[in-house]
């Protein structure tokens, strides 16, 4: 019933889209949404019915790609500290027996791929937010909330009964929940920060988003570095300040280091990254006590690098990079998240790697790729190539290597769910 909970519940690799609710769960109350089905962008319109607090709801099909759809949700306690959910649905194809003869594999295929996730994530959440019970609920500022991290972060602590309110590029708000700021004209609603608990800093421009013409490296140094700078010394004015401000920072601070095992305490490498890395950092430290989470390649099929990758190797075009030789670190979407939250209730400051314990070569990841979705994996892109198609950016992300370990993390008793990329991935595509 919280806000949050339907999007963690968004299986990723086919998300709902344009939702809209109306009403909660109870009898009556509906929900409006988009979901590929098939390759296609299908409309559902679904009836909640049979509301019985903490025992169950049900769904029904108003409108949408099926002939009839039912679904309910029943949760059966078992002890004090456990329950079971148990999903039944029931749903016939358009088209009667041909239709059922001709789709009917694929549905039940896809329902199973999705309610094996949702399973699998609502436990995984549910742990979580154990982990901090009979601690207070935080209030909690997120800039760059629609980015792939951002929204999904503020749909953990939505559902975990965390307040969230959400940093938006306007002058002023008036919405319930939203923080103006305008990193360009240097202006945010200083008064709504007071008595925050934290502020999670995730804005900042995509580093993939476009070759790096001088412009654009501009681009990425004034959004990051402004913007973190900005936000910190707002905070810094406050009478009643939050006591976290946890402030993304990338592992690009090492810079290209082969096979060098790198932690917190390994000194910044050389190049605009690092360069860019290190101003992004002292923007923040000199007025609050912060975390600067270098964050590694995020999996997920939603952004990033395994978005761009993904169709390549579906179609059996996938590869290495270059060589394949350098170190790839990087971290399931699910326990960035899960290192953000640990953050906002542990001690730790200054830099915090937020990668997965290992690292694989770029040879590796490109091999568990194909394995998962089943297909080869011998088309590489040479290095000069990469270096043709995207300049510095190719030199500076994809062909380089870091080899960096999340030793603070580790060391303050944090647990990875997906710590092996095989795993990772194939919770990520639902395979």
């Amino acid at each position: 019933m919280r806000p949050g909970a339907f999007e963690r519940l968004n299986p990723p690799w086919a998300p709902a889209t344009d939702i809209i609710r109306s009403g909660s769960l109870q009898d009556g109350s509906n929900v409006k949404l988009s979901t590929p089905i098939m390759g296609l962008k299908a409309r559902w319109e679904v009836e909640h019915f049979g509301f019985i607090q903490n025992k169950q709801f049900c769904d029904r099909q108003l409108k949408g790609p099926f002939s009839s759809w039912t679904h309910r949700h029943l949760f059966h306690s078992e002890n004090a500290s456990a329950c079971t959910l148990e999903d039944i649905i029931e749903c016939a194809p358009y088209g009667g027996k041909l239709g059922e003869l001709a789709a009917g594999w694929y549905i039940k295929s896809e329902l199973k791929r999705v309610f094996d996730y949702r399973h699998r994530i609502l436990r995984h959440d549910i742990e979580l937010h154990q982990q901090s019970s009979g601690k207070r609920r935080l209030r909690v500022a997120v800039s760059g909330a629609s980015g792939l991290v951002g929204s999904n972060l503020c749909a953990l602590l939505e559902s975990g009964g965390h307040s969230v309110a959400r940093l938006v590029r306007k002058r002023s708000s008036q919405i319930a929940g939203e923080i103006a700021w305008d990193p360009r004209r240097g202006a945010v609603e200083e008064k709504k920060l007071e008595g925050l608990d934290a502020v999670v800093h995730l804005a900042g421009e995509n580093l993939a988003g476009k070759r790096w013409t001088p412009a654009f490296k501009e681009q990425l140094r004034s959004s990051r570095v402004d913007g973190t700078n900005l936000i910190a010394s707002s905070l810094a004015r406050l009478s009643n300040p939050p006591r976290r401000f946890i402030c993304a920072s990338a592992i690009g601070f090492y810079g290209d280091r082969q096979d060098e095992i790198l932690s917190e305490e390994s000194e910044a490498g050389a190049g605009f990254l690092p360069e860019l890395a290190k101003e992004w950092e002292g923007a923040a430290t000199p007025h609050v006590p912060t975390v600067n989470l270098r964050i590694g390649v995020v999996i997920s099929p939603l952004g990033g690098a395994l978005k761009k990758m993904l169709l390549p190797f579906l179609l059996g075009l996938g590869g290495p990079i270059g060589h394949g030789r350098q170190w790839v670190s990087w971290i399931a979407l699910d326990d960035l998240l899960a290192a953000i939250y640990f953050l906002l209730y542990c001690d730790l400051t200054g830099p915090v790697n937020a990668v997965s314990p290992q690292p694989v070569r770029n040879l590796n990841f490109s091999q568990s790729l194909a394995s998962v979705v089943k297909r080869p994996c011998i088309f590489p892109l040479p290095a000069a190539v990469a270096r043709l198609a995207f300049g510095e950016m190719a030199s500076e992300t994809l062909l380089a290597s870091s080899r960096v370990l999340p030793n603070r993390l580790q060391a303050a008793g944090f647990r990875f769910s997906f710590p092996q990329i095989e795993k990772a991935l194939r919770h990520v595509l639902g395979r």
